[in-house]
């Protein structure tokens, strides 16, 4: 039985969210939801993922599962709304503590934020499965964008969040703490040994001016035609690609952000003065000295 999905593209992150159902009953899946978050205001809220929860009820659907397929570093996750208006279940793969322990010191996060998982209600281990209704998710591993990227195959389809772009745009980049290219590849080639039917369905596009976003793709298109890591393409080949390409990208508009809700299962910053919540943003301070701005003039 393949699952039905519904996806909602949400254009200023250029991020993709499902709805997964089992279309004999009323279980239901979100991968990847979005809160909306301007970082000029500092205004955060949840119109996007509004429209995910009025999809449930549209269509008398109980949502069991929230899955995350990695802390997004593009924008904010609405797991925590959505958790705490529908009462389903945050997962994400196991290895999410080694990156909340990482921005935990980069950051320079106190005490108060405990780097264990356990801002999510389960954490995933490669070949893992839960139950949707007649369906079964089954967790795939697939790190190498991040060390804790996950892939989630329902029966005929899978979501592969940052692993690969549509066939067009290639793979994601592998510069960021814990990422590593050859381990790209070494997922992808799990992935490749999918059925080349699988319905792949991705966490991003970047579609061109008058063009519609992309969503879907299949295994089968993937190795045939993606620009970056085609079937053919051995690990040496792709690492050096990928190594060379990652050295010119700019930082994410969104990472300190993103990171500081992602890594607490989308949950804002606790108060502090006044009732207010503040958003860490680390500086560089390699040019100081050259700019007058020492410890003299701090």
């Amino acid at each position: 039985m393949n699952p039905q999905v519904t996806p909602f593209f949400h254009a200023a992150t250029s991020t993709w969210s499902y709805v997964v159902r089992d279309a004999g009953g009323d279980a239901a899946a979100i991968i990847d939801p979005v809160l909306d978050f301007d970082p000029a205001s500092g205004r955060v809220s949840a119109e996007s993922a509004g429209e995910l929860l009025e999809y449930l009820r549209a269509h008398a659907l109980e949502l069991r599962w929230i899955l995350e397929t990695h802390v997004h570093a593009d924008h904010l996750t609405a797991a925590a709304w959505l958790k705490r208006h529908t009462g389903a279940q945050v997962a994400i793969g196991a290895r999410v503590v080694e990156v909340q322990r990482t921005f935990k010191a980069l950051l320079g996060l106190d005490d108060d934020f405990i780097a264990d998982g356990s801002q999510f209600d389960a954490l995933l281990e490669d070949g893992d499965t839960m139950p949707l209704g007649g369906l079964q998710i089954e967790a795939i591993a697939t790190p190498g964008h991040t060390p804790d990227g996950l892939s989630y195959r329902i029966n005929g389809a899978v979501f592969i969040g940052d692993t690969l772009f549509s066939p067009a745009l290639g793979s994601a980049r592998c510069d960021f703490p814990g990422g590593d290219a050859a381990t790209l590849h070494r997922s992808v080639q799990r992935l490749y040994a999918l059925p080349d039917a699988t319905r792949v369905f991705l966490c991003h596009d970047y579609p061109k001016d008058g063009e519609a976003p992309f969503a879907q793709t299949t295994i089968a298109a993937q190795k045939r035609r993606n620009r970056h890591l085609a079937a053919d393409v051995d690990e040496a080949r792709f690492v050096a690609m990928r190594r060379e390409r990652d050295a010119t990208l700019s930082v994410p508009k969104l990472l300190w952000p993103a990171l500081q809700v992602n890594i607490r299962g989308g949950r804002l910053p606790p108060p502090e003065r006044e009732g207010r919540r503040y958003l860490k943003l680390p500086l560089e301070d390699i040019a100081w000295d050259r700019a007058g701005l020492g410890p003299a003039d701090a």
